[in-house]
């Protein structure tokens, strides 16, 4: 009898030891496997960004490199540079996005629409342009709302013209924003044909905020996506982000965060 217990039991050890091995080495493997997942979904929506007064031709050439490396979905340049960027990333399948009315938005509509127009022109494929913040405060919406819809239709134009499909975000700012003007201004965004709400130019008071993408969400539905900007400087901070509802990320710190993952 004891010798049925004792074989019972070492048949058991034995199980279990095969089952924590197995186990273990299945967790090593998804955790090699997931951050080769996690670094691969990442890559698709960051907007790799380099929008410093400063930015020298060098360092775009250098962000343009690293996002041909990387595989990021595209890169964030102020328009002088866009001619550059369109020549280091020909062929690269990284798309090219430009700021309009950058940083302020207290240009004329008719003068950001020149803008977007020229850098589609020169290859922009899609334009990030800043909303007339002083017209919100103002509370003239009927104005804010044609900003929105005529340079949305200009710049889509434009790339139709070119046989190219634009992509549009409207910037707001959030961080200036009361809660009511938010919600004001996600749904004229929805309804004037852009393809993304964007929260912020990374030069205001604060960046993109989860209580933001959320609301933004819950207003946009599953038409209007979401950029989130703006202090996004770790994994943890953009996988909040991604949580939150946010389709597309806009950083300048993504090398920073491929190291994280593949530290």
């Amino acid at each position: 009898m004891m010798d049925l217990y004792t074989d019972n039991y070492r048949l058991f050890y034995a199980t279990l030891t095969f089952i924590q091995i197995e186990w273990r080495f299945s967790n090593v493997f998804d955790f090699l496997g997931g951050k080769h997942v996690l670094r691969k979904e990442i890559v698709k929506i960051i907007d790799h960004t380099n929008l410093q007064p400063t930015a020298t031709k060098e360092e775009i050439e250098q962000l343009c490199r690293e996002a041909k490396e990387e595989g990021f979905y595209a890169v964030c340049v102020h328009p002088c540079y866009v001619k550059t960027a369109r020549f280091f990333l020909k062929e690269s399948g990284v798309k090219i996005c430009t700021v309009v009315g950058f940083p302020l938005g207290a240009n004329d509509w008719e003068t950001k629409a020149a803008e977007a127009e020229l850098a589609i022109e020169n290859g922009a494929e899609e334009i990030d342009f800043v909303i007339n913040l002083g017209f919100v405060k103002s509370g003239f919406w009927e104005q804010v709302e044609e900003e929105i819809k005529q340079i949305t239709v200009r710049a889509k134009n434009k790339g139709k013209m070119l046989n190219k499909n634009i992509i549009v975000k409207v910037i707001v700012e959030t961080c200036y924003l009361e809660e009511e003007e938010k919600i004001k201004l996600c749904n004229l965004v929805k309804q004037s044909g852009a393809d993304y709400i964007k929260t912020s130019t990374g030069f205001g008071t604060a960046g993109a905020e989860v209580k933001d993408i959320e609301l933004f969400k819950q207003i946009g539905g599953g038409s209007l996506k979401i950029k989130a900007a703006g202090g996004i400087r770790t994994l943890a901070k953009l996988q909040e982000m991604v949580k939150a509802g946010a389709d597309r990320i806009g950083t300048s710190s993504a090398m920073a965060i491929i190291q994280e993952i593949t530290a």
